[in-house]
C-alpha cells in the first residue's frame, strides 16, 4: 500500500530524513513516534505528497507520489487550515466541493459525536474544538489512507478518551491504513497495531504493539526509551 525505498529528505543544509525504507499495508492503526525534530512529519508529507524526496522513491498503491496522491490520501495537518470568516457548515462545504470522495453524511455524524454544529462559527471555535473539526475532515474521507499528524494537540485531556473511540468508530480497517503522529503515546497506545520508531531522520524500531508487550515485557514508553539509549 505505502512503500518508501532508501528515502532522504534535505531543507537545505539540514537533513530531515536519511535512507529511509518502509513498507505498510492495510487493516492497521500505525504509531509514528519520536523526539521533536526527527522527522515524523516530514514523512507524513511524503506520504501525501506535499514534498518529494530528495533522493530515493515514495510509492502508493505502486504508484510514484505526487500532489494527485491526494485522492488516496486524507491528510490531518498539525497546523490551523481556516478561514475564520466560515461556520463549521461552510468547511464540510468547502471540503464536499474539493474532494469527490467526502462522505457528507458521516461527516455530520461525527460532528454530533463530537459535540460541534453546522452554525458554529471557526473564529469562536476553541483550539481543542477546531481540533475536532480537523478529525472529522480527515476521517470523513472515502481513502484508503489516512495521516494524522498529532491529532490530540490542544485537545484537553478530559476528551481524549472520546476522541480516542471516534478513531476507532470511524474508521474502516478493512479498507483503510490509518497512519498517526504523536507525543500523547500512552493514549493511543489502546488502538495502536504498530508503532515506528525515528531518531536523527532514520527509523530504529518498527514493531507491532503485541510483540512489544509479549516480548519485551514492556509499554510503548518503555520500548521507546530501550531503542533510543542504545
Amino acid at each position: 500500500m505505502i512503500q518508501l525505498k532508501q528515502v532522504t529528505k534535505k531543507y537545505g543544509l539540514k537533513t530531515a530524513l536519511k535512507d529511509i525504507d518502509l513498507h505498510l499495508e492495510k487493516g492497521k492503526i500505525i504509531g509514528l513516534i519520536g523526539e521533536n525534530g526527527s522527522g515524523k512529519s516530514t514523512t507524513l508529507k511524503l506520504i501525501a505528497g506535499l514534498t518529494s524526496p530528495s533522493s530515493g522513491t515514495v510509492h502508493v498503491f505502486e504508484q510514484p507520489v505526487s500532489r494527485r496522491i491526494a485522492s488516496h490520501v486524507s491528510f490531518l495537518s498539525d497546523e490551523d487550515m481556516f478561514y475564520s470568516y466560515m461556520t463549521v457548515k461552510d468547511v464540510l462545504d468547502f471540503y464536499q466541493g474539493q474532494f469527490n470522495d467526502f462522505n457528507r453524511s458521516k461527516a455530520e455524524d461525527m460532528l454530533v459525536f463530537m459535540e460541534l454544529t453546522l452554525t458554529d462559527k471557526v473564529k469562536k471555535l476553541s483550539k481543542g474544538n477546531r481540533g475536532r473539526l480537523k478529525i472529522v475532515l480527515a476521517l470523513s474521507r472515502d481513502v484508503p489512507i489516512v495521516v494524522m499528524d498529532e491529532p490530540l494537540s490542544g485537545l484537553d485531556p478530559l476528551v481524549r478518551d472520546s476522541i480516542m473511540k471516534s478513531l476507532v468508530s470511524f474508521v474502516d480497517l478493512e479498507k483503510q491504513l490509518i497512519l498517526i503522529t504523536t507525543h500523547e503515546i500512552k493514549e493511543f497506545e489502546m488502538i495502536l497495531d504498530e508503532v515506528i520508531l525515528i531518531k536523527n531522520g532514520q527509523i530504529i524500531g518498527h514493531e507491532s504493539v503485541d510483540t512489544i508487550r509479549e516480548q519485551e515485557g514492556t509499554d510503548i514508553v518503555g520500548w521507546m526509551k530501550k531503542r533510543y539509549v542504545e
